[in-house]
């Protein structure tokens, strides 16, 4: 058995917690179906024990901290919250006692979200990289400048240290973890039980070129936004996306700019490259992935790749491929 403590303190996200325990349950289940034992025993832990409310009111029971002893627990996660509450939850004087002390024998630590602060308030983030919620990465480096924020990757692994970005990442962290503890084909099946979109890595940015275009509020291009994701391969240019948008050239670029903040060529080879490193995370060869997605012949898909991430799409793939 592996056993997984989930550090909570009042005004906790919940999904933090749900969203991993919910993957690591999936792992469990996959297993029993293959006739194995479960490999996952997860708890919930607290400063004090008994029922400990989330932020949306919801609460769950857990287990007093104390009670666990070193070497007991072999992975420590510690889930964020919003700003008050996480500050109360550094303050706590339990939890900076007995924390520590779990750390230092689990075979691997981290946080959800915010849950880092909680860590690095401690002194046992110094000297690492690790990834928060984008909303708190320039306060998190402010208040730790021993510490470096990869503000873009939705997780990052760091020898026994994983920190995933905010809320959702955390089910992408937990995906990669039982990856590695596991099989990659057991954390595809969760994956697919929770009918999530796509397994991501943790390089991948936390905002993607749609979810970007997105927030921008309520675009007039989001049905065409949509479109250019499930066609990447065609001619995506301004004559052919202003004529699908029925608007003249000048008027499509200008009120395209204004929506998404970006031109629609450069949106466009976002995507594009967005895709693309998905595609070579399952070890697709440059000639397919550069059909796929629209940048042909290959020679140009990797110049273009090159450029944006500053390594050559061969070399991603042979670092990513087991993704």
């Amino acid at each position: 058995m592996h056993p997984v403590a989930f550090i909570v303190y009042p005004g906790f996200e919940l999904l933090d917690v749900s969203g991993p325990a919910s993957v690591f349950n999936g792992a469990n289940r996959a297993r029993r179906q293959r006739g194995t034992s479960d490999f996952y025993n997860l708890m919930i832990a607290s400063a004090e024990g008994g029922a400990v409310e989330s932020s949306g009111g919801i609460a769950l029971e857990s287990r007093p901290i104390a009670e666990l002893r070193p070497g007991q627990v072999r992975t420590v996660l510690v889930v964020g919250a919003e700003r008050e509450p996480l500050m109360q939850a550094v303050a706590d004087p339990t939890l900076r006692t007995f924390l520590p002390r779990l750390v230092a024998t689990a075979e691997r630590f981290g946080s959800v979200c915010t849950g880092g602060f909680v860590l690095a308030a401690l002194g046992l983030l110094d000297g690492r990289r690790i990834a928060t919620h984008w909303d708190s990465c320039v306060p998190f480096t402010k208040a730790f400048p021993k510490v470096t924020v990869d503000a873009d990757s939705l997780y990052v692994v760091d020898g026994r240290l994983w920190t995933s970005a905010g809320v959702t990442t955390g089910i992408d962290m937990a995906l990669a973890m039982v990856a590695h503890d596991l099989d990659a084909t057991i954390a595809g099946e969760v994956a697919k039980r929770l009918v999530l979109y796509a397994r991501r890595p943790g390089y991948q940015s936390q905002f993607s070129p749609v979810l970007k275009a997105q927030v921008k509020g309520d675009s007039p291009f989001a049905d065409l936004i949509g479109w250019i994701q499930s066609n990447l391969d065609l001619a995506l240019d301004v004559p052919s996306l202003a004529a699908r948008a029925n608007m003249s050239e000048r008027t499509f670029h200008r009120r395209f700019v204004a929506a998404t903040g970006e031109t629609p060529a450069r949106f466009v080879e976002s995507a594009r490259l967005d895709a693309a490193r998905m595609l070579l995370s399952r070890g697709l060869s440059l000639k397919t992935v550069a059909a796929q997605v629209g940048l042909f012949p290959p020679a140009r898909f990797a110049e273009a790749f090159e450029r944006r991430f500053g390594v050559a799409p061969r070399l991603f793939r042979d670092m990513h491929g087991e993704l």
